[in-house]
């Protein structure tokens, strides 16, 4: 299994860059302790042209200053004060695009899920949606800005590569401000995977 090199992320189609997230493993080692899940759904925001993302017309705050940043880097923000929801930055310096990690299938350190989970037994909710599987792998704001080249915070290849016939996309979960923006098929997913979150109706 080897990290993404920076060159992955730094591709200009923030489009093709989320589908093939797809099937990549998401790691966490903290304290020595590591947990990994394969991401089976994701979600690409588009920069200054995209109204449902952070940094839509310019934007520019304390919060999604990191989008601005290098990329391949953690943007990791919290939304309605609770859930801490764990993104990838990509393209170049000063182009805000980003990706949503929104469910992932786990692989290593179930048992550390659960007790961060606060769960008794395992079953498809525990890394289901965007906030459930920070909690799962400990990611938290602390961590926004952090270097996916990190030991402690990284996205991996095993060499598994979904088939065409596996992925689906749709339009985005939870942005239905942002209007017709909500509805561009910029949310990819495993079908019939049991962690993937929300609607799973075709584009």
């Amino acid at each position: 299994m080897r990290k993404l090199p920076a060159s992955f992320y730094e591709r200009k189609n923030v489009l093709q860059v989320a589908k093939e997230l797809l099937g990549k493993v998401l790691v966490t080692k903290w304290n020595g302790i590591v947990t990994s899940g394969r991401i089976v759904e994701c979600e690409a925001y588009n920069g200054v042209a995209d109204r449902a993302s952070h940094a839509f017309g310019g934007r520019r705050t304390a919060r999604n200053e990191v989008m601005y940043g290098n990329a391949g880097s953690a943007y990791v923000y919290l939304c309605y004060g609770i859930h801490h929801l764990f993104n990838v930055v990509t393209n170049k310096k000063e182009i805000p695009h980003a990706i949503l990690i929104r469910a992932l299938d786990p692989i290593e350190g179930i048992p550390e899920m659960l007790k961060r989970r606060k769960k008794k037994q395992f079953d498809y909710t525990v890394t289901k949606g965007p906030g459930s599987l920070s909690t799962a792998l400990g990611i938290t704001v602390a961590h926004n800005g952090i270097s996916l080249q990190s030991k402690q915070l990284y996205i991996a290849d095993d060499g598994f590569i979904p088939a065409i016939k596996m992925i689906g996309k749709s339009g985005r979960i939870g942005v239905e401000y942002s209007g017709e923006a909500a509805a561009y098929p910029y949310r990819f997913f495993i079908k019939s995977n049991s962690f993937v979150s929300g609607k799973k109706k075709m584009a």
